[in-house]
């Protein structure tokens, strides 16, 4: 029997095609990315935003963090805090956090309470790879009824 949960290298929730988005908690452009750089560079203690410190490091993507996005086998876009807020009508939108894009639909993937407890880059692909495993179960439960 085929697995349903995946199709064309893509995870499927149901008729549509799902994303995964990460939203930093950071602003988009050329200032907020250097005032974020100096400030993980000087303080990283009291940095906002733990993705961007898991993920990144000065300020390039960190490999094995692109190795397993690129893995995962779903489309996975990146955003910051002001370019979510001006895509998606969320509420109660805390960041940094992940979501799940079914169609319109979105949900909580990864809490910003989650996301800050985290202390390293594995702990975070662990958490993923954990979430997948789940929304995966739920599809086979679904498409057994």
């Amino acid at each position: 029997m085929k697995d349903k949960s995946r199709d064309s290298g893509h995870l499927n929730m149901g008729s549509s095609e799902s994303t995964l988005i990460f939203v930093y908690n950071a602003d988009s452009g050329l200032i907020s990315a250097f005032a974020d750089g100096i400030s993980k560079i000087i303080s990283p203690q009291t940095y906002q935003c733990r993705l961007c410190s898991l993920t990144f490091g000065t300020a390039l993507m960190k490999t094995p963090w692109r190795k397993f996005i690129d893995s995962l086998g779903v489309p996975v876009e990146f955003l910051h805090r002001d370019e979510f807020t001006e895509k998606y009508e969320y509420e109660g939108v805390k960041f940094p956090s992940a979501y799940m894009k079914r169609g319109a639909r979105l949900s909580v993937f990864i809490s910003q309470e989650e996301m800050d407890a985290l202390e390293t880059l594995e702990e975070l692909m662990r958490l993923v790879e954990a979430r997948f495993a789940e929304v995966s179960e739920k599809n086979t439960e679904n498409d057994s009824i």
